[in-house]
């Protein structure tokens, strides 16, 4: 491990140490128009982005391709909406971290339910899913500076997969379904598990490390490249499939919590937790 490590932390030393002029994001939507518990973008078959708790908590907005947001459905009292990704059936589920579930959002009906619930959850944060509709749930322990890794099986079993981690975060499926990553934000790393089609991890892997700042949501483009938001430096950084840090963007805000990629994966919409609104940036 250590040998590994090493290499990981000068590549990401040098390469911060070499950028001097950075990309920079735009402001896609209106500068506090969202709480400070603006997260979980996402994007559905039709190219249509989602963010969550618009004015307050609690809540899915839309927003439209000028950046226009309205509100799309309100949550049940008591459920607070984090991590958010699409089920193959065109529903929404989200991580709701006071309630302890995850949600699942009708998208015609408008109607929310509980896809899974667990108790033993601290706060069920960001959420991953393959093709197959097993979703994988980081579930951090803000206060102990730990955390959980859950995954919820197609028929809604809820599995602990690996307890007294660090304190997790981002977690998302390679394109190809071969690797899970999960990122511990306070200890600034990132994980790299084997995926096995039954939904089984193995061969658990330090992918990098960083030396400052911390993490929050990570999304991979359709080559494999993992970009992830740096809370507190107020950039996305890309990294390659081996670890190799490619570039980072420039953010106005310095705290974003999460990012999606638009259907043609030429966007990356960023949420901004100190600002309250959605930066954009395009890519290759």
């Amino acid at each position: 491990m250590r040998t590994r490590l090493i290499p990981i932390l000068v590549a990401i030393s040098l390469f911060a140490a070499a950028q001097s002029a950075l990309q920079h994001a735009t402001d896609f939507t209106k500068e506090h128009e969202f709480s400070t518990g603006i997260e979980g973008p996402t994007i559905d078959k039709q190219g249509t982005l989602y963010v969550l708790n618009i004015h307050k908590d609690g809540n899915v907005a839309r927003v439209r391709p000028d950046g226009t947001a309205e509100l799309f459905v309100e949550l049940p009292a008591g459920s607070t909406p984090n991590g958010t990704r699409f089920h193959s059936d065109g529903s929404m589920l989200l991580a709701d971290y006071t309630g302890h579930n995850v949600l699942r959002v009708d998208m015609k009906t408008h109607a929310v339910t509980v896809w899974a619930h667990e108790a033993g959850m601290n706060q069920p944060n960001d959420l991953a899913i393959t093709r197959n509709n097993t979703v994988f749930a980081s579930d951090p322990n803000w206060g102990n500076n730990t955390g959980n890794l859950w995954r919820i099986g197609p028929d809604r079993k809820v599995t602990l997969i690996e307890a007294n981690m660090g304190t997790t975060n981002g977690v998302e499926v390679s394109p190809d379904q071969h690797y899970l990553y999960v990122n511990e934000s306070i200890q600034r790393r990132v994980w790299r598990y084997d995926l096995h089609p039954d939904g089984s991890l193995s061969n658990k892997k330090l992918f990098a490390q960083f030396f400052d700042f911390g993490m929050d949501g990570m999304r991979c483009d359709r080559s494999g490249n993992l970009y992830i938001a740096r809370y507190g430096k107020g950039t996305v950084v890309e990294l390659s499939p081996d670890g190799k840090p490619i570039r980072e963007i420039r953010l106005t805000g310095t705290s974003p919590t999460n990012l999606t990629f638009s259907k043609d994966y030429k966007t990356v919409y960023v949420t901004i937790q100190d600002r309250g609104m959605v930066e954009k940036f395009s890519v290759q």
